[in-house]
């Protein structure tokens, strides 16, 4: 028979008392995630100089296209009718043509237009040695066009924003990837992770990391969309914030579940190794992995075919989807059809990741063999 002492009896009651649940065991190890980061000066410095950055890009962006002047060029009055209402000239008048000659001759202009009776089509253009492209293009006479498959977006700003996807989301999903990969393996090497299992289980463990990361991620995620909407407004660009406000929301939400999927994949990587040194040998293809969508997004954003094949896979669908909205290629199903395949791939990645994880995180020593991290 066992018989316990009262003394005993008590603190048995109270560990079954104070044992935390497993909600609350992944909420503390969140906690310990986030406040970790939150103490580390070099992920305060790198955000707020990441922020920073952005709103002054977004701002000198915004200010440049908005104050932008065209070709300088001086105009005798007798021209002026030449000029009037013609797009993408900085006009400054001269009071004849010396002084449109001197204007050039200055460099204040980059060429002058003054009317001349002997020129067929009534004026002339003078330059010091070129005379500017753009301004010939502007005065020539051109018949009209009509476009039977216009394209409205801008290929500068399709080139910036497809940019500004691509590198958001490989900044974020690479550096708190890395994190929690780094994370893993100094709590095996050194040991702390066999505490931790015995006061939290293993999925609960993965689960909070996870979860701790996330939150990061997002709250940098959402930051930067606020500095872009706020950077935008104060230029004066409405319309474009009307039109990247959609497509930013959606890949907030893509971003969320692309990196909770990422996430446990790094996470179970890491938890393969046991020195900091050999992290790369598991962790390189999810490298590439995150790599894969920015240099696709930037050098085929004019693709339809390739941009719609990444808005339904689920690694690049966080990037492909967004971008396909803002160029309004997409249906509106169509990026719930995405986020449903996401989403199940998502849930697949941590059934398998926790797997990974549970099999491999108190195994010391060699790397852990794939095919011996999913067995039993």
């Amino acid at each position: 028979m066992n018989i316990q002492t009262p003394a005993r009896h008590r603190a048995t009651l109270s560990a079954a008392h104070t044992a935390p649940s497993t909600a609350q065991s992944v909420w503390l190890v969140a906690e310990r995630e986030i406040g970790s980061k939150l103490r580390s000066k070099a992920f305060v410095i790198s955000t707020v100089i990441l922020v920073l950055g952005a709103l002054a890009l977004v701002i000198w962006g915004g200010f440049s296209a908005a104050t932008a002047s065209g070709t300088p060029v001086a105009v005798t009055g007798d021209a002026q009718q030449y000029v009037q209402d013609r797009e993408g000239l900085d006009v400054a008048e001269a009071a004849d043509r010396a002084e449109a000659e001197q204007l050039v001759r200055d460099g204040e202009v980059d060429a002058a237009v003054v009317a001349d009776p002997s020129s067929p089509v009534g004026f002339a253009v003078l330059a010091e040695s070129n005379a500017p492209v753009q301004l010939l293009l502007t005065l020539a006479e051109l018949p009209p066009v009509e476009l039977l498959d216009p394209d409205d977006t801008n290929p500068g700003l399709r080139y910036l924003v497809a940019i500004g996807f691509g590198a958001v989301f490989l900044l974020a999903a690479s550096m708190f990837g890395g994190t929690i990969a780094q994370s893993v393996v100094e709590e095996k090497q050194t040991r702390v992770v066999e505490l931790l299992i015995s006061a939290v289980p293993a999925r609960a463990l993965l689960a909070g990391k996870v979860i701790g990361n996330t939150i990061l991620a997002m709250a940098q995620i959402l930051l930067l969309a606020a500095v872009a909407v706020i950077g935008l407004s104060v230029t004066g660009q409405v319309t474009l914030v009307q039109g990247i406000g959609g497509p930013l929301a959606w890949f907030a939400v893509f971003f969320l579940f692309g990196f909770i999927l990422l996430a446990a994949l790094f996470a179970a990587a890491a938890a393969m190794v046991s020195r900091q040194e050999d992290i790369g040998a598991t962790t390189t293809p999810l490298t590439f992995i995150v790599m894969a969508p920015y240099f696709l997004v930037i050098f085929f954003n004019d693709n339809p075919l390739v941009l719609a094949i990444m808005s339904y896979v689920p690694f690049s669908a966080p990037v492909g989807m967004p971008m396909r909205l803002f160029l309004g290629e997409a249906q509106w199903w169509e990026p719930l059809l995405s986020l449903v395949i996401l989403l199940a791939t998502c849930v697949a990645a941590i059934l398998v990741g926790a797997k990974i994880y549970q099999n491999s995180l108190l195994r010391m020593g060699a790397r852990v063999k794939l095919r011996e991290a999913l067995g039993a």
